[in-house]
């Protein structure tokens, strides 16, 4: 019975951590390694970039499989911590937040696929084909899959709002993290041909979809833990 009691406390310890340790290698997985070896308009150089750092690039790989892990523990934890505010509205996030794993999970694939074509004999045009468009896969897979995630993120933001529970300021940064990612990769994904503006809008919204969910991770690592639950 206590176990039970506790448990939304206990998921949103687990939450804020698997939260703080997604950020951390999604920093490395994207935002270092992917980011330094692929260049989208020099096919052959990020060919070759990949191959002189076959070690680095699995690295990645790896990096995105443990978050995909994080995505599932989170997906639970946010349910088990939201549930007790309103249980329909936390179920349809938690959904919707697998839902998004499972797309994470398919765009990988493509990078694991890459891999693989490394260890064949096939020839530099043929490979730096298949290499770029596995790459341009796994970004189109990915980016429509933020979308799901972005909607994932609004439905936490209204129900942490409409509690006592969680600061109104870390809320709103979950609702406008929500909407940026909803918004931004729709117009990556449908209209591609604005990705200029597309690029200078993202790095506008680029704090509140930082701050949103780590902000709340955080505050789950810190405050989580002594939430009660009437």
């Amino acid at each position: 019975m206590r176990t039970s009691k506790n448990l939304p406390q206990r998921a949103a310890v687990i939450s804020g951590v698997a939260l703080i340790i997604m950020a951390l290698l999604a920093f490395f997985s994207h935002g270092y390694v992917h980011s330094s070896l692929v260049i989208s308009d020099e096919p052959l150089i990020t060919l070759k970039n990949i191959q002189a750092t076959q070690a680095l690039f699995r690295l990645e790989i790896l990096g995105w499989l443990l978050i995909i892990i994080a995505d599932v523990v989170v997906s639970w934890g946010f349910y088990q911590f939201l549930k007790p505010f309103h249980q329909g509205y936390a179920l349809l996030s938690g959904w919707f937040r697998l839902i998004y794993t499972a797309i994470l999970a398919l765009a990988v694939t493509e990078l694991i696929l890459i891999d693989q074509a490394l260890q064949t004999s096939i020839k530099v045009g043929r490979l730096t084909e298949h290499v770029m468009l596995s790459l341009s896969t796994f970004e189109a897979v990915w980016f429509f899959g933020l979308i799901i995630f972005g909607l994932h993120l609004v439905l936490v933001g209204i129900i942490t709002f409409k509690t006592k529970k969680v600061p109104k300021v870390i809320s709103i940064f979950i609702i406008l993290a929500g909407a940026s990612y909803t918004i931004i990769h729709i117009m990556y994904s449908f209209v591609p041909s604005l990705d200029s503006f597309i690029t200078s809008l993202e790095l506008i919204l680029m704090a509140p979809m930082f701050i949103g969910e780590l902000g709340f991770g955080i505050w789950l690592l810190i405050s989580g833990r002594k939430v009660t639950i009437n």
